[in-house]
């Protein structure tokens, strides 16, 4: 075992003690941490990020320890639901000894771990990801068709992804499927992209495509509101809303003709911030309290200044009186430029 990851006690102090909740300066409780273990990919999805991409040198980011010790710190501060996410996460080398870790404090502070992923992984960690005590997790696939996959990921195989969603189901793991609606190019699909993931027991979310870095393409070509894509949906689907809730910003319909559901995740046509309850930590301890502002703390700073957890506790608490009220998804068209300059992969949507 890592010398690094202490064996794990039930009941020790660290675990399973809780402080006083976060609570942001417009009344939320923040009670979901995502955290990017990586911005590596071993795809290049054109919405997300540009095919020569510049990574960070391995020095910047967070050891797997250090990792696991801010979380640890939110945990104590509230948090009860962790996902991993990336990039991929599943390309970090030994990314499994942090998912294990976490894993023991299901029940001990953390309510849920969770994972989002390409799936190109998923075949080979399926089991152990359910054996760490993960039941649910998301996969982005935004096409059924293998060369619209090849060319919107431009490295990916759809193959590959399908054999690890296979094995993430026969493991006993739920698994969503998420797709970006992306006009002339997958918006046909959608209906058979739901028939898909309904008949196989997986639920589907449609996400806007959000103007995060610069990439190779104009996202407004691709731009797609989820409002006339949901009334199109309609005239083939009977769609009801329900209060389902997963802890992120979909809304969820009922899809009577199939008994699935629906999700719709719209930040550029229906601002969902007024519930938000999440923080996002990148690879390099950079805590982002919105994923659509630029304003962010340095815990890394805090975590390798002193093994003394006070300091890293003080920061997060300064960093969560800065939450803003919502986000600022625009195109600057002056510059013809994201006003969010880092890419999606950074913290990992």
């Amino acid at each position: 075992m890592n010398a690094a990851f202490p064996p794990y006690q039930q009941g020790t102090d660290n675990f399973t003690s809780r402080g006083s909740p976060m609570i942001d300066p417009f009344g939320r409780s923040v009670n979901y941490l995502r955290v990017s273990v990586t911005d590596r990919c071993d795809f290049r999805c054109t919405y997300c990020m540009a095919e020569n991409m510049q990574f960070l040198p391995k020095k910047d980011l967070l050891t797997l320890e250090e990792l696991e010790r801010v979380c640890s710190a939110f945990i104590v501060k509230g948090v009860r639901k962790i996902r991993l996410t990336g990039g991929e996460p599943l390309v970090r080398k030994n990314i499994m000894l942090l998912v294990r870790q976490l894993g023991k404090r299901i029940g001990f502070g953390l309510d849920e771990l969770t994972l989002t992923t390409n799936g190109s992984q998923l075949a080979r960690h399926a089991d152990e990801l359910y054996d760490c005590g993960v039941r649910r997790i998301n996969v982005s696939l935004d096409t059924l068709d293998p060369e619209k996959f090849t060319k919107v990921t431009r490295w990916g195989e759809l193959a590959k992804v399908m054999e690890g969603i296979d094995a993430a189901l026969k493991a006993g793991i739920h698994v969503k499927l998420n797709a970006i609606a992306l006009k002339d190019f997958n918006d046909i699909e959608i209906p058979d992209l739901l028939r898909f993931a309904h008949r196989c027991g997986m639920d589907l979310t449609l996400i806007e495509t959000m103007p995060m870095g610069e990439i190779d393409e104009d996202r407004t070509d691709r731009y797609l509101p989820l409002s006339k894509l949901r009334a199109d949906l309609e005239k083939d689907f009977t769609l009801t809303d329900t209060g389902h809730r997963t802890g992120g910003p979909a809304r969820y319909v009922r899809v009577e003709e199939t008994g699935g559901r629906l999700g719709f995740i719209t930040p550029m046509t229906h601002n969902f911030c007024e519930s938000c309850n999440r923080v996002r930590l990148t690879c390099t301890g950079t805590l982002f309290m919105c994923l659509g502002q630029n304003d962010a703390a340095d815990l890394r700073a805090a975590v390798r200044a002193s093994s003394d957890d006070g300091l890293l506790s003080a920061a997060i608490d300064e960093a969560i009186t800065r939450k803003p009220k919502g986000h600022d998804f625009v195109i600057d068209r002056t510059h013809d430029k994201p006003t969010v300059a880092r890419h999606m992969s950074v913290t990992g949507g």
